[in-house]
């Protein structure tokens, strides 16, 4: 058991699988542009697509480009589910301590958690509200301060190397999930739990504090 003041979830990997929409774009964006699919697609997850476009067409228009990605990502919804325990557990945490924070845009979060049927809550943090995306801390910062607490107060829970090094580096304890990473890779960037999904948490709000149930993988 542990305690903690919020929850911080990144979204995708972590409370959605968009892991097939997210292959299917990124791979045809990469042979359009004429560059290896599966390096792009690894290199998309977990961070702000701004930052892929910028780093493989450096001399384009970000902004343009990035809004055709984004375009497509938003109708690209076939397969976009919950992962297992999320929605029970998101229920189960009062609204004020927890929120979202993800790479992906404002408009297209809100596309995909509703394509899940999961809630959007009122203070999620995506790429259209920082200035510097993951494994920067200001998205998790951010995310507490929004919700009245500081970074250590706040368990971050991620998917992603990035995601995991944001958390730290803004002093949260992690929880990491190994969805769309190998656990071996997760170890080696030292998140201070690793389980399955949220299935294997359970949480009590006590006083001032939310008290997890953590089932080890």
């Amino acid at each position: 058991m542990i305690t903690c003041k919020a929850l911080l979830f990144d979204m995708d990997g972590v409370l959605i699988d968009s892991t097939p929409a997210v292959a299917r774009v990124w791979g045809q964006w990469a042979m359009q542009h004429g560059f290896e699919p599966a390096e792009v697609i690894a290199k998309a997850h977990g961070r702000p697509s701004l930052a892929t476009v910028q780093e493989y067409l450096p001399n384009a228009d970000h902004e343009v480009e990035n809004r055709i990605v984004e375009r497509m990502e938003i109708e690209d919804l076939e397969g976009v589910v919950p992962l297992p325990g999320a929605a029970a557990l998101l229920n189960s945490l009062p609204p004020d301590r927890w929120t979202i924070v993800t790479s992906a845009t404002r408009a297209l979060a809100e596309v995909r958690l509703r394509a899940a049927g999961l809630q959007i809550p009122r203070s999620m943090i995506t790429a259209t509200d920082i200035r510097n995306g993951k494994p920067h801390p200001e998205p998790y910062l951010k995310a507490a301060t929004a919700l009245g607490y500081a970074g250590r107060d706040c368990i971050v829970v991620e998917d992603a190397i990035s995601g995991i090094c944001a958390g730290q580096a803004a002093g949260s304890r992690v929880i990491a999930f190994p969805t769309t990473v190998e656990r071996s890779a997760l170890l080696k960037a030292g998140p201070d739990w690793i389980l399955h999904n949220c299935a294997d948490i359970r949480a009590a709000c006590e006083n001032d504090f939310l008290r997890l149930t953590l089932r080890g993988t």
